[in-house]
Formats: C-alpha cells, sequence, structure tokens
C-alpha cells in the first residue's frame, strides 16, 4: 500500500475555477457519476491483488494535434498559479524531482484532457507540459527508465515534479517508498514522425518504445571473447548521478568501478559497473556482498570490457 497518499487533481471541465476536484473527476457537475466512494477512500491505493505488470508496454511517442481540453494557460489551483508550456518550449525540458503515484482512487474517472484514466497504462500528470504529451522518467536511485503518455495535471502537493500511473510507478520500483527522485525528459514528436528526447535528435523508426535491455549472463558460463561480466548498479540518463553512485560504491567498497556510457534507442544512458569478472560465479559472489553493502539492484550481465 501506498505510503504517502497522492494529492488532488485538475479536471478538464474545471480548469479556471479554484477549487480542485479529485484526480480523473468531474465532481458530478458533467452528469451522473457518483464519486462519494472515491472521495470516502482517505488513501489512494493499488489493486487489491499483485498484477504483473512486465507485458505493460512503454507508451508508445506518435504526433498528436494540441487539444484545448486540459491546456488552458495560465490555470489557478489553490490560489496558486501556473503556466502551461508552448510545444516549442516543452521541447528542450529535462528536470529532476520528486515523482508520486495514484491509483484506484482515480481510476475510471476523466483525466484533465477528458480521458479516462487507467492506473494500468503509462501515463502521467505534470502541472506544465502540453495535453497530450510524452515523457521518458527515469528513477535515479536504480536507473530504471519508463516512457509514459502525459494526460493529466498535478501534483499539486508540496514541490513534487510528476504524478505516475500505478503501472509506471511499479515499473519503476517505487511503490512501496510513494515516492522517488526522477528525472523527466520532454519526447516531442513532429507530424512527419522525427522525434527529439529532451531536446536532443532521438532515433527514428523505434517509437521510443523499445526499453534499454540487459542480458544476464547465464550462470557457469564465461564471457565470450572481448567481453566480460560486470555487476550492474544502475544506468543513468545523466553522468552526475551515475558519478556520485561510483564514488559512492568506491568508498564503501574498495571495488574496482566505471561508467560507461552508451546509446540505445532511449536515449543515452551512463552505466554504473563493478567488474570485470572472469567468471559468472565470481560475478554473482561481488553481486551479493555489494547486495549486502547497501546496493541491491544490482544485476550481472555482459559488456564491453
Amino acid at each position: 500500500m501506498m505510503t504517502f497518499q497522492t494529492d488532488w487533481r485538475l479536471p478538464a471541465l474545471l480548469l479556471t475555477v479554484v477549487l480542485v476536484a479529485g484526480c480523473a473527476t468531474d465532481s458530478g457537475q458533467s452528469g451522473g457519476t457518483d464519486n462519494a466512494g472515491r472521495y470516502a477512500m482517505a488513501q489512494d491505493r493499488g489493486p487489491a491483488d499483485d498484477v504483473d505488470v512486465s507485458a505493460v508496454v512503454n507508451a508508445v511517442p506518435r504526433y498528436e494535434k494540441p487539444r484545448k481540453a486540459g491546456n488552458k494557460s495560465p490555470y489557478t489551483v489553490w490560489g496558486k498559479q501556473y503556466q502551461v508550456m508552448a510545444r516549442a518550449s516543452a521541447d528542450g525540458y529535462v528536470e529532476t524531482g520528486t515523482a508520486s503515484w495514484y491509483g484506484k482512487k482515480f481510476h475510471g474517472h476523466r483525466t484533465s484532457n477528458g480521458e479516462i484514466y487507467d492506473m494500468y497504462e503509462m501515463s502521467a500528470a505534470h502541472k506544465s507540459l502540453p495535453l497530450p504529451s510524452y515523457a521518458r522518467v527515469t528513477n535515479l536511485d536504480n536507473g530504471r527508465s519508463v516512457l509514459v503518455r502525459v494526460n493529466d495535471r498535478g501534483p499539486f502537493h508540496g514541490d513534487r515534479l510528476i504524478d505516475l500511473s500505478w503501472a509506471a510507478a511499479k515499473k519503476l520500483d517505487f511503490l512501496g517508498n510513494g515516492t522517488a527522485r526522477v528525472e523527466v525528459a520532454a519526447i516531442t514528436v513532429r507530424p512527419d514522425g522525427s522525434m527529439t528526447l529532451a531536446g536532443q535528435a532521438w532515433p527514428s523508426g523505434s517509437g521510443g518504445a523499445k526499453e534499454e535491455r540487459e542480458e544476464s549472463a547465464p550462470s557457469g558460463t564465461e564471457a565470450a571473447s572481448g567481453d566480460a561480466l560486470f555487476v550492474q548498479l544502475g544506468s543513468f540518463s545523466r553522468v552526475a548521478p551515475a558519478r556520485q553512485l561510483e564514488q559512492s560504491v568506491r568508498q564503501r567498497t574498495g571495488q574496482p568501478v566505471r561508467v560507461r556510457r552508451i546509446a540505445t534507442a532511449s536515449g543515452e544512458f551512463h552505466r554504473v559497473q563493478v567488474g570485470p569478472f572472469g567468471d559468472a560465479l565470481d560475478a554473482e559472489r561481488a553481486m551479493e556482498r555489494l547486495a549486502s553493502e547497501g546496493f541491491p539492484q544490482a544485476i550481472v550481465l555482459t559488456d564491453s570490457h
């Protein structure tokens, strides 16, 4: 269960009103939705049973014409005014901050641009990105990334940067904590299908939906010629958090560690890796030691020496 309550959200039909109802709701103003049940829910939560999201794919960025719904600017929530970015200014957007998530309390209700919120889809709410738009969100504590479609407004609680769907938060592995340190990078898709990530050209033809794939080394095998086995602790789109993790590992463990820059269909990443190791057994033992030292996100993989 989520340990932090997600905040209220701005609905499509009430963007000019200071009094804001819950995320994805019409507050009964559009005729007939009974919201009493979810208002009685003091704290948001996910599904009652654990759901496997491994088959839930990233949002696939595509060109969508600008809409009026959800894009009125400026708008005011709880006495504070917000500006919606023009698509040109959103093109180079990248920011770090705190992510939270929202789930069952808003499931099946309207988002700020009039769509129906589905907590099992890869979506998000943001205060200023145009609706709809796309973004890559990276958990800076474990290096995991997802692609989401931004179709809602918020979060308006404290200094939170983005509110993710339940499924997106589960893929980033922070449901238990309630919040996470993330990087949000805007994905812009032009009418001709070309794309940019935080203002930088992005490979076309992949749809932007391919995640960075890492091959774990099978037990008892050795790396192929020219490659070696490493224990990877994270993969970041920015070099600064990768260097911070590298320094932390070196200071706390004394292990040989490197930051390797790679280019993938999802953009550029900086891998933090300990090694190399001669065989999988040595790598797996190192992974166990690193977990005991406070680095539980480690995986064994084969990479270039």
